[in-house]
């Protein structure tokens, strides 16, 4: 399967998941693209999603995490490769969510977010980062000031949202 967009055998499933909520269906292509090493989804996945996820050839686990407030929310995380899956599920399955310094350093290195980045946001959450708004809005993580890879990853994020606009 090459990389670059949806393809003609990866269409019905992307459009599956884009029907039912165009974010999954960027996230996937994302991760199917090697864009990200992994992805998490935060909501609910039904199982018609969930197969069309596999049927691109990822990987999920689900981990089951406890809210300060008491309540369980369940984690889908997606990748093509077992490890991460793995990696994520012994680490957080059963667990309350936290926010400490080397949770969100775990999560950057997992879901190949910028090095820079994880380290920013780790001192200064939600630092000004002088991009516009729709750019940050595109990124699945909060980009700090000057980064490198910041502006090729957002030419890859557009020309990837654009294929898959074209094709839903």
């Amino acid at each position: 399967m090459p990389e670059g967009g949806p393809g003609p055998e990866r269409e019905p499933l992307l459009l599956r998941l884009a029907e039912d909520d165009f974010q999954l269906a960027f996230l996937a292509l994302l991760t199917v693209d090697a864009v990200k090493p992994a992805s998490r989804w935060e909501k609910p996945l039904a199982s018609h999603l969930a197969d069309a996820l596999t049927g691109l050839g990822l990987l999920l686990g689900r981990a089951r995490r406890r809210c300060a407030n008491g309540s369980e929310v369940v984690e889908t995380l997606f990748s093509p490769e077992a490890r991460r899956v793995e990696q994520y599920l012994a680490r957080f399955d059963g667990r309350p969510i936290d926010k400490r310094p080397a949770t969100r350093r775990f999560e950057g290195l997992l879901f190949g977010y910028p090095p820079c980045c994880v380290e920013a946001f780790v001192r200064a959450p939600y630092s000004p980062n002088g991009l516009a708004r729709e750019d940050q809005a595109l990124l699945f993580h909060w980009a700090c000031s000057g980064c490198p890879e910041t502006p090729a990853l957002l030419q890859r994020y557009r020309e990837l949202r654009g294929a898959l606009l074209r094709l839903s």
